[in-house]
């Protein structure tokens, strides 16, 4: 007779979408705006500090917006979803019968009989009636809560971690056909995280793979061509 499987021993990769749908967004974020900034001005300049100061200022001021743009969003989403909480408590307080059959109805529509749904729905009912609603009603919980503080540092420190990759390449590497370094630098930058991302959410590295570096090469390229048909040498 097979045993319960423990629980902790288990792989759940949805337990890690909170934090990872934001360090992916800020590291894709942070290694493609600011390569596309050093491939456009290395494009059109004939100098190296122009390059670095436009990178540097994009890096900053992207880490930046990156944290207050998730902050701002995902503080929205937790408004809406404590507005549905208290109209929930209130509801509970104002028509409890009526509530009751919502949530059976809602466990029958699930597949249950319509004599077990309302058993079920007592059960919960009298166990703790708001979080029943709020998790099968609702659909809030634990994983799927919007936690405002946690994507915006997150997205903030991925943005600089993955910005600082294209930095190291306008610093370091020589000057002549600089924006081609930072193309194919970038390109092996994004492969590599969508194989990171992939391997930590538990999803087909190839596939990670070729969505990354395909919109990544795309805005490269059209960001280049840019900085070309200015043709202007910055000093």
């Amino acid at each position: 007779m097979l045993e319960p499987e423990d629980e902790s021993s288990k792989i759940h990769y949805i337990h890690r979408s909170n934090w990872l749908r934001a360090a992916v967004l800020g590291a894709n974020d942070g290694i493609l705006s600011t390569a596309s900034i050093a491939i456009g001005v290395a494009a059109a300049s004939n100098f190296r500090e122009p390059i670095i100061l436009a990178t540097v200022a994009g890096l900053v001021a992207g880490a930046l917006s990156m944290a207050a743009g998730e902050y701002v969003s995902v503080s929205s989403q937790t408004d809406l979803e404590q507005a549905d909480i208290e109209r929930e408590k209130q509801e509970l307080i104002e028509m409890p019968e009526l509530e009751l059959l919502r949530l059976a109805k809602i466990y029958e529509d699930r597949g249950l009989k319509k004599e077990t749904a309302l058993t079920v729905a007592k059960e919960l009912t009298e166990k703790d009636a708001l979080a029943a609603h709020i998790r099968d009603e609702l659909g809030i919980n634990d994983i799927s809560q919007a936690k405002p503080i946690e994507a915006a540092f997150t997205s903030a420190v991925a943005f600089t971690l993955g910005g600082i990759l294209p930095l190291l390449v306008a610093l370091f590497l020589p000057l002549k056909n600089l924006e081609f370094y930072l193309y194919g630098s970038t390109t092996l930058f994004l492969i590599l995280l969508g194989s990171l991302t992939a391997k930590a959410g538990g999803s087909s590295i190839r596939k990670a793979v070729i969505r990354i570096t395909f919109w990544g090469t795309i805005a490269m390229g059209l960001t280049a061509y840019v900085g070309y048909l200015f043709n202007v040498s910055i000093s």
